[in-house]
């Protein structure tokens, strides 16, 4: 990659260099990824009023967060890509105009099907605030990257935590659509301003250090599998996780309003959720550092299936803020550890992509068990059996952990 020799690149080159920026960056990245995650959320604090206003069933009304997750998906890929040629700057500004059309377009739909299409919109733009900052922020540590790693993710949650509470309240004071063109104008203009930040490259001391850590000696071909072997894994856990993952962070606000706790109550269950999430993805972050991607894996899929069975029993009010603060604080650090264990057993040139490919996968399985759990609640008249159908989602990924853990062990033996 080649930079110009202009005052203004060689300002940002020094910049990069002094000690302190790698830290900026990170604290950066957290309030983009806070910023730019919010059309993940938005659409479901907003499903009850868009089902009530468009006169579609749970299944249409999940339509917009199933679209919302494919274009997040498909935005995964192409901002990596982005990341990977022109370095993470020009992923954001990229998003950060998508973000804007997307959130002005779903404000003028006039039916689902329209709705759905500019929340994929939405969704392509929302790519650009996770994987490449993710991918980006791996390259600037290499003693922490663990913890750096799950800081960044936290802005995913972040954004879940603080956003369905304000976005409830511009929904009753001003009608959905009118949240939605805030949140389009406010994500574009303060992501642009805070994306100028990150436009220095890792100085020569970072990349000689990376360097280093990537050698032969060090990246050895990953549990005795081909690299493309393990990414399809890492892919079709993604996809498992993700189904289980999506059914209380989509479904939990309308599930509220169904037992007549109320919408309200419903968006603060989930910001209470997503909050937990934060708290998890720090202590994984932590865990990861010292036990490795793999098994930091293994240890949330598994905590992740026990927490979606809590849901089951007991629907009181009390309990379920008790279960999905437990549901967040057991799930938040499965995402961020796909992201490690691509930088633990893979070359850095390639982050950008594969990290997209594994967060393209699990947005995908976010898409299907949004939708997935709308269409169980319609032909069941209940969310139990989705439940049912996420934890057994869940053993997919948990099967293929334990098959990765039992791999590195028998290639540590070699």
């Amino acid at each position: 990659m080649e930079y110009s020799n202009s005052a203004a690149t060689v300002v940002a080159v020094r910049f990069a260099d002094q000690p302190f920026y790698p830290w900026l960056r990170l604290i950066t990245s957290l309030l983009l990824g806070t910023i730019g995650s919010c059309g993940m959320y938005v659409v479901a604090v907003a499903l009850p009023e868009i089902q009530a206003e468009f006169g579609t069933a749970r299944t249409g009304a999940s339509l917009p967060y199933m679209f919302t997750m494919i274009g997040f998906a498909g935005g995964s890929i192409a901002m990596g890509m982005l990341t990977d040629r022109f370095r993470v700057l020009t992923a954001l500004l990229v998003g950060a105009a998508v973000l804007g059309v997307g959130y002005v377009a779903a404000a003028q739909a006039h039916t689902i099907l329209e709705f759905a299409v500019a929340s994929m919109i939405v969704g392509f733009g929302c790519s650009a605030s996770f994987g490449p900052l993710i991918a980006d922020i791996s390259l600037w540590f290499v003693r922490r990257r663990g913890i750096a790693v799950a800081i960044v993710a936290c802005g995913n949650y972040a954004s879940g935590a603080l956003w369905p509470p304000f976005v409830q309240h511009l929904i009753v004071t001003g009608g959905w659509r009118a949240a939605y063109v805030f949140v389009g104008l406010f994500s574009l203009g303060s992501t642009v301003a805070l994306a100028l930040l990150l436009r220095p490259a890792p100085p020569q001391r970072i990349v000689a250090a990376l360097g280093t850590a990537s050698r032969p000696s060090v990246i050895r071909p990953p549990f005795g599998m081909s690299g493309n072997t393990v990414q399809a894994l890492l892919c079709l856990s993604g996809v498992s996780c993700c189904v289980a993952m999506a059914m209380p962070q989509v479904h939990i606000v309308a599930l509220c309003a169904d037992l007549g706790y109320g919408s309200t109550r419903g968006a603060e269950m989930l910001s209470v959720m997503l909050s937990f999430g934060i708290v998890s993805r720090l202590l994984f972050g932590w865990i990861s550092d010292h036990i490795g991607g793999v098994r930091t894996l293994l240890l949330g899929a598994s905590l992740q299936a026990a927490a979606l069975g809590l849901f089951l029993p007991n629907q009181s009010l009390d309990v379920l803020f008790v279960v999905s603060a437990l549901f967040g604080l057991f799930q938040g650090g499965i995402i961020p550890s796909y992201a490690m264990i691509v930088r633990e057993y893979f070359p850095p040139e390639q982050a950008g992509t594969r990290v997209a490919l594994t967060l393209m996968a699990t947005l995908l399985g976010m898409a299907l068990g949004g939708w997935a759990s709308g269409a169980i609640f319609d032909l069941t008249s209940s969310y139990d059996a989705a439940f049912v159908h996420g934890i057994a989602w869940n053993l997919v990924t948990i099967a293929i952990a334990s098959m990765l853990v039992w791999g590195q062990r028998r290639r540590a033996a070699v």
